[in-house]
């Protein structure tokens, strides 16, 4: 082949999150721009994830394809595709990489390995086998680096609320009621993935001087968080973003996938707590919001704070993951 052929093995859905389609368009980008082709084995059922990968010229085919398909290398993100998917990749001669979030997708078969999330190490690997880990190798898209800038100052603090391109656990109003629930004057932007989500956002309580402005389908997301003075984020792939954004964050753990990144950026001062979202909604719910409501108070009312965050966040994540990973899957 006179230029690489990379299939990307992933799946985009409303119930399960676009994380790992996201991930995979920001690698597509570097690789696109290296002269490569790349085409998406899988479903694409979020519309704005499907017109970014179309928009950017990656074909959409079924995902049983991929094993037959005339491909020189091929990326795996997905916790529930099949080890043999890899196999019969490997067996063919396709040089495969496969995206970790430490145990989740690890079952994989493949010839490097990238785990992206923080504190992270280096799998054990056979000879002629390679591993990447930490953020170091955290992939954005270009709509984040472009918007890698200072944040703004503004006399009313301006808290983004997104957690995702689907919100699947439907955490955006409840994470925006506690952010009003400080009583700080404070204009909530929050990103509804739905209409129900929308409907909940609308009849939230106001305070005095607080706002909220429903946002539905971004068309581009990192602009939208740089403009903003905090968020407040599930603890997975956006996080990754918002730090390399320079944006302070509150990280909220949604699922257990998310667990080892949400206590490692809050141990390390690059996030605060914003509460695990199943004891937010337990028995234990008036301890584990308190908890919430102090860190998003916090990132309102403290700039010394916020400074120190962005500044951490950005000297952590400098946004040349993909070039690291696109390095090792094609070398």
């Amino acid at each position: 082949m006179s230029h690489p052929q990379v299939g990307l093995r992933v799946e985009a859905h409303p119930a399960t999150g676009v994380g790992h389609a996201v991930r995979l368009l920001a690698l597509s980008q570097e690789l696109l721009a290296r002269g490569a082709s790349a085409t998406v084995f899988g479903e694409l059922d979020v519309p704005w994830v499907a017109r970014d990968f179309a928009a950017a010229g990656i074909a959409l085919r079924p995902a049983d394809e991929i094993t037959d398909a005339a491909l020189s290398h091929a990326v795996i993100d997905g916790y529930d595709i099949p080890a043999t998917v890899g196999t019969a990749l490997r067996a063919r001669g396709v040089r495969v990489l496969a995206m970790v979030d430490g145990p989740f997708g690890a079952q994989q078969e493949a010839d490097v390995y990238v785990d992206q999330n923080y504190g992270a190490r280096p799998r054990l690997v056979d000879v002629g086998q390679l591993a990447l880990a930490g953020v170091e190798c955290a992939l954005f898209r270009d709509e984040v680096l472009r918007a890698r800038s200072p944040r703004p100052r503004l006399e009313v603090p301006r808290l983004l609320v997104v957690f995702g391109g689907s919100d699947p656990y439907a955490a955006c109003p409840e994470l925006a009621a506690l952010a009003l629930r400080t009583s700080h004057p404070v204009e909530v932007i929050a990103v509804a993935a739905t209409d129900a989500i929308a409907e909940r956002l609308v009849g939230l309580d106001l305070g005095e001087g607080q706002t909220v402005e429903i946002v539905r389908n971004p068309p581009d997301l990192p602009a939208l968080a740089s403009t903003c003075t905090a968020a407040i984020s599930a603890a997975g792939s956006t996080i990754w973003e918002l730090l390399c954004l320079g944006v302070p964050t509150a990280s909220v753990c949604v699922v257990d996938n998310q667990e080892q990144g949400y206590a490692a950026t809050n141990d390390a001062g690059l996030t605060v707590p914003g509460g695990r979202l199943p004891h937010l909604r337990g028995e234990d719910a008036g301890t584990e919001q308190q908890i919430a409501t102090d860190s998003i108070r916090a990132l309102l009312t403290d700039t010394d704070l916020r400074a120190a965050m962005a500044v951490r966040g950005q000297a952590l994540v400098d946004g040349r993951g993909r070039e690291r990973v696109a390095d090792a899957l094609l070398s």
